[in-house]
């Protein structure tokens, strides 16, 4: 069910997904639907989440600077694949006209973002005191999100690399000393 859901994301150009197409989709009834999750947003969190986590798994525990060019080299290559891409606008392109569809993306977004925090929080000797972890996980997601939506440039291993580096910079290890 969670493969027709991303397949139909994938597939919508920004239209919304409903229960019904979803049910027909994975070839089941709307009930059964109901019987495993509480909502539609309830199955496209967990698609997304889902999907995210394949792409996106947490590095192992290197350096301060390791893990965060590890995390966003690999959430920018999950995204350059055009289906990926087309399941990450969808709902975001729903949200701007469907308060629950908003709602769906700012938890997506949020799990996303305490994956890094959490990485980088990990490392706690390594971290510059008063290192403002919520600025420098805004700045990875605001270009992520700025590129992705706007196709303003590429989410390219060279973009992934300058922008963990500086991340990594503002998190207290300078940039620039290897890892």
């Amino acid at each position: 069910m969670l493969d027709a859901v991303l397949a139909l994301l994938a597939g919508s150009g920004g239209a919304p997904v409903t229960i019904d197409t979803i049910a027909r989709a994975a070839g089941v009834g709307k009930r059964t639907i109901y019987r495993w999750w509480p909502s539609k947003g309830a199955v496209l969190l967990e698609a997304l989440t889902g999907l995210a986590g394949d792409v996106v798994s947490p590095p192992e525990a290197e350096t301060l600077r390791a893990d965060p060019t590890s995390f966003v080299t690999a959430t920018f290559r999950g995204a350059r694949a055009e289906s990926t891409a087309s399941v990450l606008r969808s709902p975001v392109r729903e949200a701007a006209r469907d308060p629950h569809a908003a709602d769906l993306v700012r938890t997506f977004t949020a799990s996303r973002r305490d994956a890094l925090r959490e990485l980088l929080a990990r490392r706690p000797d390594e971290l510059a005191p008063g290192a403002d972890l919520d600025l420098i996980v805004d700045q990875l997601y605001g270009l992520f999100w700025y590129r992705l939506l706007l196709d303003h440039r590429p989410l390219s291993d060279e973009a992934a690399a300058a922008l963990a580096g500086a991340l990594a910079g503002q998190a207290g290890t300078p940039t620039g000393v290897p890892s």
